[in-house]
C-alpha cells in the first residue's frame, strides 16, 4: 500500500485528505463523488475519525486506487499486452522449427512465475498479533457507507478460503458485514466458490477456516473479481499478470495462507451450522440489497503491518471504481470466452448496465440463429450466465463503445421477431425478478447485415403532440422524450406516476403507436428524461424478461418502472441507494467538497 500511495501520487493520481473526516457517511460520500468526476483521483484520507465513539484513528484509509485508465495500468499492466499473451498462449501450436521451440520454451518458462510460494516465516501482514481480549474490529477505521446500510462493512475485503480436503483454494471479493468486534458477515452467494467449500464443511459438520485480508497489492483486489473456473485459484492470475509469484504467508490459527505483504488480516472460523441476518447494503447495482440470512465468521486474531493503510471501495450507481477493474477484466478474458465461442470478435460491458445487467457483442455470422446459439452459450458460462439483456451485432458494427452510432445500427436492425425472451440464473444482487436469482432475461439479434426495409414510421409526431395525444387516453403518462427519431425503430420514453399495472397503461395508449417503434416506462419520480445515461441504468436494472416484455404489432413495449403489487410483485422492492443530502452540504459548506447542482442531477446523487 505504502509504494502504491507512492506510485499513485508520483503520478499526480493521488489526493490527500487531512481534514478530520467521519468513517460514517462522510468518507465514503466523498469517495463517491469523486468516482464519477472525469479527472478522478485516489483519495488518501490521513485522519479519519468516528464521531459516534468519540474515536480518532492513527490508520489512514486509502480509496478509489483504480480511478482511471493510468492508474489501471500503472497498478496492472499494460491490458493490451496481458490480452494478447494469454491469446498467444491459449492458440500455442505445435512447433514445426527451432526458433518456434525456443519461442514455445520462453512462454512455458515465463509460467514457472504463475504459482505462488509459501513461505516458512511469518510475514510483514504478523508484525502486529492480536489474540484474545486484544481483538477489536473496532480499531479498524471500517465504514459505514449508505444510511439504510446495517452498519460498517468491510468493502475491499480479500476473502481466502479452501476446499475441505485443502486441495483447492480460493481468493472472493464479497462484501463484510461487522457485527461485533469478533464477528464478521460472509456474503457469499449461493453461486460463488467460497459457498460451495461451505457447503463441503456443512456436510461433515464441521468449521470453516477463513482469512480475510485487506490491502498488499491492488492487484489481488482485481484477481479476486476475476471470473475464474471453479477449482483455479486467483493468485495464478497474479502471478501471470505481475510476472511473479505471490508470496503467501500461513495465518496464525487456522491452516489459510495469504500475501505476506497484506495490511490486515482478519482470521477466524465459520460455524457452518449458524447464520446471522445480513444487509441492507448499497450495493453496486445502485439499488439497496435486502436482509437475508448469511454465514458469519468467529474471529481468532487479527494481524497486521506496524504501519498499516485500510483499503476501501464504494459502491452505489455508476460510473464507479468498478468501470475500471471492469474494463480490465473484459479485455483479458476475452481471450478466454472465445474458446467457447470462437464466433465471438469482441464484446462489452456498460458500466451503466452495472456489467451483469447489460452485454453487447459483435460476432462473426455465419449460418441463421447464429446469435441465439451463442446467447445460449454465453448464459452457460461461468459468470456470463447472470447476464440479463445481450444484444448481438454483425461484423460491420460500430465498436461496441460507440454508443451513439452503435444504437443507430441496432436500431436500424431490431426486428420484433429476433428479440428472444428465455429463463435463467441471475445475480443474487437482482431485485427486479419475481424470484430470488432466477428470471427472465432478453436477447437480441441485429447481426444483419443489411438494414430494414421497415420506413420509419410515417405519422412521426413531436414530443408535444404525443404527449397531449397520450395523456388524453391516458392521464397517468406525465412526460414523454422521443430519441432516434431518424431510425426504423425511434424510442418514445414515457414517465408515468404509477397507479395501475404497465401492463394496462400500454394498453390504453396502444392506438397511438402507429406513431412509434419501442415504448418504454419508467416512473416519473425517479428519472430525468433528457439523462440517457441513468435511464440504462435504470432500464437494464428494473427489467425481468419474461414480465415486462410486451409486443404488439410492430411496437416493443418495455416496463422500466419499479414494481409493486399492482404488478403481482410479492418480493420487497429496494430503494434507490442516494447521498445523504445534509452530510454533502456540511462538506460542500467546509470546503471538502465542491460540486455543481448540474452535477448532482446527471448522477442522481
Amino acid at each position: 500500500m505504502q509504494k502504491t500511495i507512492a506510485l499513485l501520487k508520483e503520478n499526480n493520481l493521488l489526493r490527500e485528505i487531512d481534514d478530520e473526516l467521519d468513517i460514517y457517511l462522510e468518507i465514503p460520500h466523498i469517495a463517491y463523488v469523486e468516482t464519477k468526476k472525469k479527472d478522478s483521483k485516489a483519495l488518501l484520507f490521513t485522519r479519519p475519525i468516528s464521531k459516534k465513539t468519540n474515536k480518532k484513528f492513527d490508520i489512514p484509509v486509502l480509496m478509489n486506487v483504480f480511478c482511471n485508465e493510468l492508474a489501471l495500468e500503472l497498478l496492472l499492466g499494460n491490458i493490451k499486452e496481458l490480452e494478447n499473451e494469454l491469446k498467444s498462449l491459449i492458440k500455442m501450436q505445435v512447433p514445426k522449427t527451432f526458433r518456434d521451440k525456443l519461442s514455445i520454451f520462453s512462454k512455458l518458462f515465463s509460467l514457472k512465475n504463475v504459482i505462488p510460494k509459501r513461505l516458512k516465516q511469518k510475514g510483514a501482514c504478523q508484525e502486529l498479533v492480536n489474540l484474545g481480549e486484544d481483538i477489536k474490529l473496532s480499531s479498524m477505521p471500517i465504514l459505514t457507507t449508505w444510511e439504510q446500510d446495517g452498519g460498517p462493512f468491510i468493502t475491499m475485503g480479500q476473502v481466502y478460503t479452501q476446499s475441505l480436503d485443502g486441495k483447492m483454494q480460493n481468493l472472493g471479493m464479497y462484501r463484510l458485514q461487522v457485527y461485533d468486534d469478533k464477528t464478521l458477515g460472509m456474503h457469499w452467494q449461493i453461486h460463488k466458490d467460497s459457498s460451495h467449500f461451505f457447503h463441503e464443511y456443512k456436510k461433515a459438520g464441521k468449521k470453516m477456516p477463513v482469512s480475510v485480508a485487506i490491502g498488499g497489492e491492488p492487484a489481488y483486489i482485481w484477481c479476486g473479481q476475476a471470473p475464474l473456473p471453479l477449482g483455479v485459484f486467483e493468485l495464478l492470475l497474479y502471478g501471470f499478470i505481475k510476472k511473479k509469484p505471490a508470496r503467501l504467508v500461513k495465518s496464525l490459527t487456522n491452516e489459510i495462507y495469504i500475501p505476506s505483504d497484506n495490511d490486515f488480516v482478519i482470521e477466524g472460523f465459520v460455524d457452518t451450522s449458524k447464520e446471522k441476518i445480513e444487509g441492507p447494503f448499497g450495493d453496486h447495482t445502485g439499488y439497496y440489497t435486502l436482509k437475508e440470512p448469511y454465514p458469519f465468521m468467529e474471529i481468532t486474531a487479527i494481524t497486521s503491518k506496524k504501519n498499516p493503510v485500510f483499503l476501501a471501495t464504494v459502491v452505489a450507481k455508476p460510473p464507479l471504481e468498478d468501470k475500471y477493474m471492469g474494463y480490465a477484466t473484459e479485455r483479458i478474458f476475452l481471450p478466454l470466452l472465445q474458446l467457447s465461442t470462437p464466433d465471438l470478435i469482441d464484446y462489452h460491458m456498460p458500466e451503466n448496465g452495472v456489467f451483469h445487467n447489460l452485454i453487447l457483442a459483435k460476432i462473426n455470422t455465419l449460418y441463421p440463429a447464429h446469435a441465439f446459439q451463442l446467447m445460449h452459450a454465453f448464459w452457460g458460462v461461468g459468470q456470463m450466465s447472470f447476464v440479463k439483456h445481450a444484444i448481438f451485432v454483425g461484423v460491420d458494427a460500430p465498436k461496441l463503445d460507440d454508443y451513439e452510432n452503435l444504437a443507430r445500427y441496432i436500431l436500424n436492425r431490431l426486428n420484433l421477431d429476433d428479440v428472444f425472451l428465455s429463463k435463467g440464473i441471475l445475480d443474487a444482487l437482482d431485485h427486479s425478478s419475481d424470484s430470488f436469482a432466477k428470471g427472465g432475461k432478453i436477447g437480441i439479434d441485429c447481426t444483419s447485415e443489411e438494414e430494414l426495409s421497415l420506413e420509419v414510421p410515417a405519422r412521426l409526431l413531436s414530443d408535444e403532440v404525443l404527449l397531449k395525444k397520450m395523456q388524453e387516453l391516458n392521464k397517468n403518462v406525465k412526460n414523454l422524450k422521443q430519441y432516434f427519431t431518424d431510425t426504423i425503430n425511434p424510442i418514445c420514453i414515457i414517465a408515468t406516476k404509477k397507479v395501475q399495472s404497465q401492463k394496462e397503461l400500454f394498453k390504453s395508449i396502444s392506438s397511438l403507436f402507429c406513431h412509434t417503434r419501442i415504448v418504454i416506462c419508467v416512473d416519473k419520480t425517479k428519472n430525468n428524461l433528457d439523462n440517457l445515461y441513468m435511464l440504462v441504468w435504470r432500464v437494464s436494472n428494473n427489467i425481468d424478461g419474461l414480465r415486462d416484455v410486451y409486443k404488439y404489432t410492430n411496437t416493443l413495449c418495455l416496463d422500466a418502472s419499479d414494481k409493486n403489487k399492482l404488478d403481482g410483485f410479492t418480493r420487497e422492492w429496494p430503494d434507490d441507494v442516494d447521498c445523504s443530502k445534509s452530510v454533502l452540504e456540511d462538506l460542500k459548506g467546509r470546503g471538502i467538497l465542491d460540486f455543481s447542482d448540474e452535477f448532482a442531477k446527471k448522477f442522481y446523487l
